[in-house]
């Protein structure tokens, strides 16, 4: 039986929400389901971290009020937290929901992959674009 994650090579170009290459994120902090800096959609990330955005207090706030806290170091993952402007690939669905909150953080539509748009409106994204 075929099984895309064993053939699935996240090297090779993928698109943004715009139809074009996806560009980085950030490495500085590095970002990415894979650490490569970019928001490479990859079958074995269960989160989707498909969506560039530029941090904000008021979103580091609301995800930490719901159990995810990305301000805070970890340095067992080599995490030096997030802060305030901050790029970080974020996981569609919190984005949405952060969204839908009135806190979501601007994105960065060059650097957000076109497959958050299975859970991501386009529209949504343009009206909060801010990067880059």
């Amino acid at each position: 039986m075929f099984d895309e994650k064993d053939y699935f090579d996240p090297r090779k170009s993928q698109l943004n929400v715009n139809g074009t290459t996806l560009e980085p994120c950030s490495v500085d902090p590095l970002t990415g389901f894979l650490r490569d800096g970019c928001c490479n959609w990859d079958p074995r990330d269960g989160g989707s971290h498909t969506v560039c955005a530029i941090m904000t207090t008021d979103f580091l706030e609301f995800s930490k009020n719901r159990g995810n806290d990305l301000s805070t170091p970890r340095p067992e993952y080599q995490f030096e937290g997030l802060k305030a402007g901050d790029q970080w690939c974020l996981c569609a669905a919190r984005w949405e929901e952060a969204r839908q909150a009135g806190k979501a953080p601007k994105v960065v539509l060059e650097s957000t992959n076109i497959k958050c748009l299975e859970i991501c409106d386009l529209e949504h994204l343009k009206e909060n674009s801010g990067g880059n």
